[in-house]
């Protein structure tokens, strides 16, 4: 339980005027956190680092001062630094109001990251359709510079740090982090097999650091109220508060700044945040954590959304993406979007993945149509268990976690809802009545 009061800190200054500028960011005390990680040996920030219990804020929840640690400190190689603002997962729109409204935030902490793993260049990976966002960006690249932190010197320190910001082409696998590194170095955001890993051997073949942008945004206000305040406004195992992101049947859909130990009930259902569903609606499933996240069930809310508790549920806290489906929902059809997308959005390299995502996404059509056959919901597990078995998380069959995000949607909706598929096969309609969607594709 969190033993600091909640405060926000990522979201503190949205919608006031110009927040996204330096001197709006520098008038809330904004590079004091940098100036006094400067003060600190790169080692002892990285220990600082740890001790707020700093956890990856882009889906897997990996400690942050530990990935740092992974960096070799005598590689005779440069070393890298690049920010994940691809934020491509379905349910996920956080790190946008980031680059919107704060960017400074997320640059201090590209300062401090840089300054404790040695690094002298940044690129800031940005998804192709975050134009606004890019730009932004670049215009808070260029007040650093302007002011000394980027540059030759960062505040004086003999330390010099170059930032580019690089925008995608809109691929999702590019937010894979080898997928990533990949684009990058201008060829095709395929994910590379690991080990080696990025740590050690990522961009350009050189030590590599790969962080969300709210992990980076979130590095700052460690040094400015030190790693145990930070650490105390979340829970044992996860410091500090992060974003999540609300849709679906909520009356108030939005981004909100939580505390770690908020449930999800409280999330769906209290007036500072979700204000419940509309008259005369029940809560039938909740996505925890972006479209890959295995669905909770009604009964399954009161658990915080924190990665260790969820976890427990056999799912993920993932990238805060939280999409509620309420009783009029359909299942099946809801699957069939989901499946769609990891399908187009597979690159092709593993088997397991490029043959049966489109198989899932051809079985969830026939069913939803009402073309169903007695045997289909069984192949349909079986294809999903050939990608990637479930439970645990993390038993994949692809390179990367693509096929497990394609395949744990269907094996969960199978689990808690498989009377609603064997109905639309027994009863040859979709029991809900709306035309489902048109084609899309042979294999849609």
């Amino acid at each position: 339980m969190a033993t600091t009061a909640f405060e926000p800190l990522i979201s503190a200054a949205w919608g006031k005027p110009n927040s996204w500028t330096l001197d709006e960011y520098k008038k809330r005390g904004g590079y004091k956190g940098l100036e006094k990680a400067l003060e600190l040996a790169p080692a002892q920030i990285i220990d600082e680092v740890k001790k707020s219990n700093l956890r990856g804020r882009g889906g897997a929840g990996f400690p942050t001062g530990l990935k740092w640690s992974f960096v070799p400190k005598d590689s005779p190689k440069p070393k890298y630094l690049a920010v994940n603002g691809d934020e491509s997962e379905p349910g996920t729109f956080k790190d946008r109001y980031i680059l919107e409204h704060d960017p400074h935030m997320m640059l201090e902490g590209i300062a401090i990251a840089s300054y404790a793993l040695g690094v002298h260049t940044c690129y800031v990976y940005l998804r192709g359709e975050f134009k606004f966002q890019a730009e932004r960006t670049n215009a808070a690249i260029r007040e650093a510079y302007a002011a000394g932190i980027f540059g030759k010197k960062m505040l004086g320190k003999d330390f010099q740090l170059d930032c580019y910001v690089v925008r995608g082409a809109g691929a999702y696998i590019c937010g894979e982090e080898t997928a990533l590194l990949e684009s990058l170095e201008g060829k095709k955001g395929w994910p590379r097999l690991k080990p080696p890993f990025p740590a050690v051997v990522g961009l350009f073949g050189s030590p590599t650091v790969v962080n969300n942008v709210e992990t980076l945004a979130s590095v700052p206000h460690v040094f400015t109220r030190g790693a145990g305040w930070y650490a105390g406004l979340g829970t044992d195992k996860s410091g500090g508060t992060r974003l999540v992101c609300l849709s679906g049947t909520v009356n108030r859909p939005g981004v909100y700044e939580v505390s770690l130990d908020t449930t999800f009930t409280q999330l769906i259902f209290d007036d500072k945040y979700g204000r419940g569903l509309p008259a005369g609606r029940k809560v039938k499933a909740v996505i925890p954590g972006g479209s890959s996240a295995p669905i909770l069930s009604p009964d399954e809310l009161d658990i915080a959304m924190e990665f260790e508790a969820v976890k427990v549920k056999q799912t993920m806290a993932g990238s805060g993406g939280v999409i509620v489906m309420d009783d009029t929902t359909c299942m099946v059809r809801s699957l069939w979007r989901v499946a769609r997308f990891y399908a187009e959005e597979s690159c092709g390299q593993c088997t397991p993945c490029r043959e049966g995502t489109p198989w899932q996404t051809r079985l969830l059509r026939k069913i939803e149509e009402g073309r169903g056959e007695p045997g289909d919901v069984e192949i349909l597990s079986n294809v999903a268990s050939s990608i990637a078995p479930y439970p645990p998380i993390g038993l994949g069959n692809t390179i990367c976690a693509l096929g497990d995000a394609a395949a744990l949607p269907t094996h969960s909706f199978l689990m808690r809802f498989r009377d609603e598929f064997e109905a639309h096969i027994r009863e040859h309609r979709c029991p809900f009545g709306d035309k489902p969607w048109g084609a899309f594709g042979d294999w849609s």
